[in-house]
């Protein structure tokens, strides 16, 4: 009898230290299931964040900028770019005194014009001095300081301003850098002057279907320095 009690004791000894390692191996496999479980949800929240930030970011790109810089893709370039209000990456800060306006100029230069619609549809460019400045002439091969405003001529409305930005843009004239309205027209005007620009769309954007801002333009445009080759 003391035999087989003693048998029942060994075999309940051999089952606990069964059920121990088990538990361990259970243990350990479930250890191993939540990390892998933690692991993906990590990656996947890590990736949602990253898509969030991505959209809220680059969702204020093209539509809530105000100003693209002259010379660029955008306007008045060579080649717009898909949204002529996109902003520039390249674009100079914010002038810390703007408009920096050259000595002597006429106080009229520190406030933005106001530009309205042309009558009619400009077949030449046309040059139009709405304040004559005092200072050196621009000639081809400068690089010059503006502050402009440009709009659709047919309807006034306006696609870009550097004022919008507190922005003057240094300018190349005459490298073919911008339309060929602005290399054409800005070429003998004096700093410290605002002039009006009457461009026909073949010296602006064209009328082709790949142009993303047909039709012919107005710019106002304030010739504020000539810098330093």
């Amino acid at each position: 009898m003391s035999g087989q009690v003693k048998d029942r004791a060994d075999s309940s000894r051999r089952a606990t230290k069964a059920e121990r390692r088990d538990a361990r191996v259970a243990a350990a496999k479930a250890a191993k299931r939540r990390k892998i479980l933690y692991g993906t949800l990590g990656t996947f929240v890590g990736t949602a964040l990253m898509i969030a930030f991505a959209f809220v970011v680059f969702k204020k790109g093209p539509e809530d900028s105000s100003a693209a810089a002259p010379g660029a893709s955008a306007t008045p370039g060579a080649s717009p770019a898909a949204d002529p209000n996109a902003a520039d990456p390249n674009a100079p800060a914010p002038d810390a005194k703007f408009p920096p306006l050259p000595a002597g100029a006429d106080p009229a230069l520190g406030t933005k014009p106001v530009v309205t619609k042309g009558t009619g549809t400009p077949k030449e460019l046309k040059v139009t001095t709405l304040i004559e400045g005092k200072g050196p002439v621009v000639k081809s091969g400068d690089t010059i300081t503006v502050n402009y405003v440009g709009v659709k001529y047919a309807t006034g409305e306006q696609f870009d301003a550097s004022w919008d930005n507190k922005q003057a843009y240094p300018v190349p004239i005459g490298a073919g850098q911008v339309i060929k309205g602005w290399d054409q027209g800005l070429v003998g005007v004096k700093v410290g002057s605002r002039v009006q620009l009457d461009i026909p769309s073949d010296l602006a954007y064209g009328d082709g279907p790949d142009s993303r801002l047909p039709g012919p333009l107005r710019f106002v445009v304030d010739v504020l320095g000539i810098n330093p080759a």
